[in-house]
């Protein structure tokens, strides 16, 4: 056995010769490529890439087997992170940089004769999410593993992910995601681990021996689904969590009978419609069958999930199925999950046989919600018909829930019907409805906004009938994001600066940043800052000048508004003040003004037509400014194509103005911006979600806030909002609109941009675009005015990032772990003795 454990030590080891002989060994027996290329079959950087994150998962996979059996011994507490979305990156250079193992990979490789970017740059990312949403889980799995707290993920995996976007004659034009076409060396198929998911079928009642009324879902539509699991290590490598996600599997691979007759497309008919359910992310919502599709995702993944969190509760504890609560602890990101309250109800009642009122109270004492959205129309409803179809008991049990909670409001509340009418998880006007958002308030035991605004908000707007009943079960967590990712990996040269002057603690320990304010009245710290922001941003002109031929000037102040397209987002407002600033430069070439390059990058869902609009607007003006000599040397526009992790990581490290200008009220609190502070970009913004948090960590002058509070543009509306008021009252807005409206950006087809211009002007204006114009040019003025004093922006930009560490999801997960989870960290002991044992 002696050879086991040496075996076991070899793959434990960072000894860089002890590397390259795995590299080799992976490439020739798991790859099946020769290292010597002598053979026919030639071996690609591709080839190298897969050996090289397979010996890493080596190194990991002990690791995660360490901290999996800690927490199995010790019967802890463990939070299970449900969630539509796991927007995760690459893996390869951010797991080498945690686990600590950089530097010795990084000399195996280049020992070898190959290049560490090259390799890096062939991984695919993956294709599990789409926006904010699925960026705060990615950043809450590593804290989760960074703090030694036993947390886990669970979702979907998507075959393809929501889009691949490319711009072709200024459209956004969607192509298929299609990430795993050359596998995912990161992942472990549990071929074994399968959950039987039950669709449509009947619901019959009987009575039990004790006179209980039971039912059972009869004659149904089965999906199996099958776990992958990939394991996700904390900072420092001694902690390594998991993420489970599920593929859809057919019950059969096809109908024999079908296919003895020779009808093949019938006989994988079955088959194929069952593992279309994790196909894509995100099927377009604006058809019937689209929404249908998305409703059997969300039960999918949750059934599966659910019913694998209580075989493991039954497997790994010692009590009761009533102890629930105390072993488990159930976060449902957003709406999208919270059909799993009726699910976790179905499996307590159907299959553990317990009665109604002991069941509801281990569902409501497992479950928290983190709400997401302030937009009603964002809020998830289900038609009732279509939840009557697909998932018949479930309906039943929402049915059960509402009749028990309207009971008690009538009783807390005699006589207040329109109450009741309100709060009912049946909306019954314009075609019945489930209120999943309701659902998710009435089923947990908390419930939390993830920006102080937003939470607010959510008690005194959307949800201000359910704080009034619950008053002690709404509260705020405001959002984080992880520096290992978005400061020590996507901008290494402020990482290395930052360490030589406090130390590397702050990569565990954001807060460690605030030693850095001294150093903003330091010149020589001043010169050092502002180089390696130079630096950044010439290596983003020499990337956008490669892959788009376009010409960036890195002296120009890179201004950048990266999120997804949407009107409440403002991505008009931003390009209204690009086209007020090229209307200057036209009628006065020799103004005096700091060089800008705008950068706007997001996509629009495929069937949102007026976001879609807008990236052509951003690109039709970009094309006229930046063909436009007499302008262009002033003033460049880029619209960066397929905006993913990857990219987000070279935007973000050389911004210099990061613009966060949604209509306040709207953004529930972002996190770019909490990525932009942290790498040294100033804010200009609305008050609005994490912007106000922001401002009071950074302080009110080291950022530019501009526009309408959330009480004045609720005050504006309510007295009635005439958008035509500030188009009459304002020349240079009235110019623009005309310069959109009547075709100025696209000559060949004058109307084009009509429906912006009507929008805007005969649909109301939601957004409050033209109440908010004014004041942000005041705004962008005094961007100029301290942008031509470049040590006075350094000093601000320093004070940004030396202020920014209460926005580490660190932070954040220790919240939701006192406040919400009461769980504890798990210390790993840092060994692999007892598979050591074992070998011997």
């Amino acid at each position: 056995m002696s050879s086991q454990r040496d075996f076991l030590n070899e793959v434990d080891s960072t000894d860089v010769e002890v590397l390259k002989q795995a590299l080799v060994n992976r490439l020739i027996y798991s790859i099946g490529k020769d290292p010597v290329e002598t053979f026919p079959v030639e071996t690609t950087s591709r080839d190298w890439f897969l050996a090289l994150a397979q010996v890493l998962r080596d190194r990991m996979t002990l690791r995660w087997m360490e901290t999996m059996r800690g927490y199995y011994l010790g019967n802890v507490k463990r939070v299970y992170y449900l969630s539509m979305e796991f927007l995760i990156g690459r893996t390869l250079r951010n797991s080498l940089l945690n686990m600590g193992f950089y530097d010795e990979f990084n000399q195996a490789v280049e020992e070898m004769g190959m290049d560490m970017e090259t390799l890096r740059l062939m991984e695919e990312e993956a294709g599990l999410g789409n926006g904010g949403l699925g960026r705060l889980a990615a950043c809450f799995l590593d804290s989760l593993a960074t703090m030694h707290l036993p947390g886990f993920g669970y979702g979907i995996r998507y075959e393809y992910g929501m889009f691949s976007q490319s711009i072709e004659h200024g459209y956004q034009i969607e192509r298929p995601d299609t990430w795993l076409r050359y596998g995912n060396p990161w992942e472990f198929a549990r071929t074994e681990v399968f959950h039987r998911i039950q669709f449509r079928g009947h619901v019959a009642a009987h009575r039990d021996e004790k006179g209980q009324l039971r039912h059972q879902w009869l004659d149904t539509e089965d999906v199996m689904a099958m776990a992958f699991d990939t394991p996700i290590p904390g900072f420092g490598g001694q902690t390594v969590n998991n993420l489970r996600l599920w593929a859809a599997r057919a019950t059969r691979d096809f109908d024999l009978k079908y296919f003895n007759e020779g009808n093949y497309i019938k006989a994988v008919d079955v088959k194929n419609r069952s593992e279309n359910l994790s196909k894509v992310l995100y099927p377009d919502d604006t058809t019937e069958m689209g929404r249908e599709l998305r409703l059997r995702q969300e039960y999918f993944f949750v059934s599966a999930s659910l019913q694998d969190i209580l075989k493991g509760f039954e497997v790994g504890g010692s009590h009761s199925i009533e102890k629930l609560p105390d072993e488990v602890a159930i976060q449902l990101n957003d709406t999208h999950p919270s059909i799993a309250i009726p699910e976790l109800m179905r499996l307590l009642l159907d299959m553990h046989g317990l009665e109604w009122g002991k069941a509801w109270d281990i569902t409501c004492r497992t479950f928290s919600y983190t709400n997401h959205t302030l937009q009603p129309e964002a809020l998830e409803t289900w038609p009732v018909k279509l939840m009557e179809a697909l998932v018949p008991r479930l309906l039943l049990i929402i049915y059960e829930i509402n009749q028990h909670f309207l009971r008690d409001v009538s009783n807390r509340f005699p006589g207040d019907m329109d109450l009741v009418r309100r709060v009912s998880l049946i909306d019954e006007e314009g075609g019945r409805r489930v209120r999943m958002a309701y659902l998710a308030i009435v089923g947990s035991h908390k419930v939390n906004g993830v920006a102080k605004l937003h939470s607010e908000l959510m008690q005194t707007t959307i949800f201000r009938d359910f704080a009034k009943l619950f008053p002690d079960r709404f509260i705020n967590i405001t959002n984080g994001v992880t520096p290992r990712r978005w400061l020590n990996h996507s901008n290494p040269a402020l990482a290395s600066l930052i360490t030589r002057a406090i130390g590397s603690e702050w990569k565990a320990d954001l807060s460690r940043l605030k030693q850095l304010e001294p150093l903003a009245d330091d010149p020589a710290f001043l010169r050092e800052f502002l180089a390696v922001k130079r630096a950044n941003k010439e290596s983003l002109a020499e990337l956008v000048k490669k892959r788009h031929g376009i010409e960036l000037d890195p002296t120009a102040m890179f201004d950048t508004q990266i999120k997804r397209i949407h009107e409440y987002k403002r991505q008009l407002l931003n390009i209204f003040h690009v086209i007020t600033r090229y209307n200057r430069l036209r009628a006065n070439p020799n103004l005096d003004c700091p060089k800008r390059c705008v950068i706007l990058g997001g996509k629009a869902a495929p069937g949102y037509r007026i976001a879609k609009l807008i990236i052509k607007l951003i690109n039709d003006v970009a094309d006229t400014i930046n063909s436009d000599p007499s302008v262009s040397s002033k003033l460049k526009v880029w619209f960066a194509p397929n905006y993913n992790v990857s990219l987000a990581m070279e935007l973000i490290p050389s911004a210099d103005l990061s613009e966060q200008i949604s209509m306040a009220g709207t953004e529930a609190s972002g996190t770019g911006n909490m990525k932009m502070t942290l790498n040294g970009a100033l804010t200009i913004g609305t008050l609005d979600g994490a912007n106000i948090e922001i401002r009071e960590e950074v302080g009110k002058d080291n950022i530019f806030i501009f526009g309408k509070t959330a009480e004045q543009i609720h005050e504006l509306f309510r007295r009635g909002y005439n958008p035509w008021d500030y188009y009459y009252a304002n020349a240079e807005l009235r110019q623009v609109l005309d310069m959109v409206g009547n075709g100025h950006f696209s000559k060949e087809d004058p109307l084009r941009f009509r429906p912006l211009f009507d929008e805007l002007l005969h649909n109301g204006d939601r957004y409050a675009v033209l109440a908010d114009y004014e004041s942000y040019l005041v705004a962008q003025s005094e961007v100029d005015g301290l942008f031509r004093n470049p040590e006075a922006w350094a000093r601000k930009a320093v004070l940004n990032v030396a202020r920014s560490g209460y926005f580490s999801s660190d932070r954040t997960i220790n919240e939701y772990a006192s406040r919400i989870w009461e769980v504890a960290p798990v210390l790993p002991t840092g060994d692999i003795s007892v598979l050591e044992e074992w070998a011997d």
